[in-house]
């Protein structure tokens, strides 16, 4: 775990300009990468949804989108053990090849939701991660110690979330839900300030290095923006019955 302790953002002078221009090219790369990802998921599950051929395939096929999900996570998982010695053009297309896969398996959201309330996560899931992102992106307060307690509070929402899908308490549903959004948004300051760090203490200069490194951070912020998009889907789902 990268140092955050040892950042800091009041560099002087042209060091300092450097700096920054340095790393808004880096987090450019990022973004593009994270967008195109989101396109190609957006994409996929809007062409998907609309086929009935592929509706009706899912339903004689009960186990297709669990076999998807499974790859999916099987790619994220190999993507992100062994970002460190793949080639800058495998890790690539391993993402755009997550990204299509979430495409397909989101393809029953717009049988599920109606537009409405796609809309209405959509746009708050864009102002939630705009909020966040910018925060930690100028705040001055290391987030360091944000990492340990967000990643026990994944932990623990996933193994509320397998025994609630034996319970079915909509009272625990909804409290992983609001749980899960508080710390996704946490995630999305706390991984903004890691990159910054990374970009500022750890990078060698290699291409390849920094390009992995792009590739890895854009997985990380798709992952933010994707899990709280789903977690207030399910919130404003639940408004909607």
């Amino acid at each position: 775990m990268q140092d955050f302790t040892n950042y800091s953002p009041n560099q002087q002078g042209s060091m300092a300009v450097a700096a920054a221009s340095s790393e808004a090219l880096f987090f450019q790369r990022i973004y593009v990468w994270m967008f195109a990802g989101l396109a190609v998921t957006a994409g996929l599950a809007f062409v998907f949804g609309l086929s009935d051929a592929w509706m009706n395939f899912i339903k004689t096929n009960r186990f297709a989108l669990i076999g998807a999900a499974i790859v999916e996570l099987g790619v994220v998982f190999y993507l992100s053990a062994r970002i460190n010695t793949l080639a800058p053009s495998t890790a690539k297309v391993l993402f755009m090849v997550y990204a299509a896969l979430t495409g397909v398996t989101f393809s029953v959201i717009g049988r599920v939701y109606p537009p409405v309330v796609i809309f209405k996560a959509f746009i708050s899931t864009a102002g939630i991660y705009g909020a966040m992102a910018v925060y930690g992106m100028v705040t001055k307060r290391s987030l360091q110690a944000w990492g340990s307690f967000l990643f026990m509070g994944l932990v623990g929402i996933i193994i509320a979330s397998v025994v609630n899908m034996f319970v079915h308490s909509s009272a625990a549903d909804l409290a992983i839900c609001v749980i899960g959004v508080l710390l996704f948004a946490g995630l999305t300051a706390y991984d903004h300030q890691k990159l910054r760090v990374i970009h500022a203490t750890a990078l060698s200069g290699d291409a390849d290095e920094e390009s992995r490194v792009v590739i890895m951070g854009a997985l990380n912020l798709y992952l933010d923006f994707i899990n709280l998009f789903l977690l207030l889907l399910r919130l404003f789902g639940r408004s909607n019955d």
